[in-house]
């Protein structure tokens, strides 16, 4: 087949799956909806340890999670989840979490929050600290 058809066939072809998994809606980012889907996602990850105590960000975006491993986040990532257990070392702002990973596929991550919920967070990293 010649380049002149080929180039363009192979370009429109993914461009329509593109539009197409769009349309049927497998592009949408997720939010955590209630404390059930952040325990399902930390299970997911975590099958070995026990969820004790989850708090939920007000925006839905993440949630805190406390096990019989310590503390870790489970937060939106596209159109899935992904969680990790946090170090001491995390550190709550005014407007949102600041966390640094020792895995290099995570890298930083920082996470916006409603100044009430960075209260409620403080307090349970606090208490899992004792």
């Amino acid at each position: 087949m010649p380049l002149e058809i080929l180039g363009p066939l192979v370009v429109f072809g993914i461009l329509f799956v593109a539009v197409l998994l769009h349309l049927l809606g497998y592009s949408r980012r997720v939010n955590l909806r209630d404390e059930a889907q952040a325990r399902a996602a930390w299970v997911r990850e975590f099958p070995d340890t026990k969820v004790l105590q989850v708090a939920m960000a007000g925006n839905g975006r993440a949630a805190l999670v406390m096990s019989s491993a310590g503390a870790g986040i489970v937060w939106a990532f596209g159109a899935d989840t992904v969680a990790r257990r946090l170090s001491p070392k995390a550190r709550l702002h005014g407007d949102h979490i600041a966390l640094r990973f020792p895995d290099y596929g995570t890298g930083q991550l920082r996470i916006p929050l409603p100044p009430e919920t960075v209260a409620q967070w403080r307090d349970l990293l606090h208490e899992g600290e004792q």
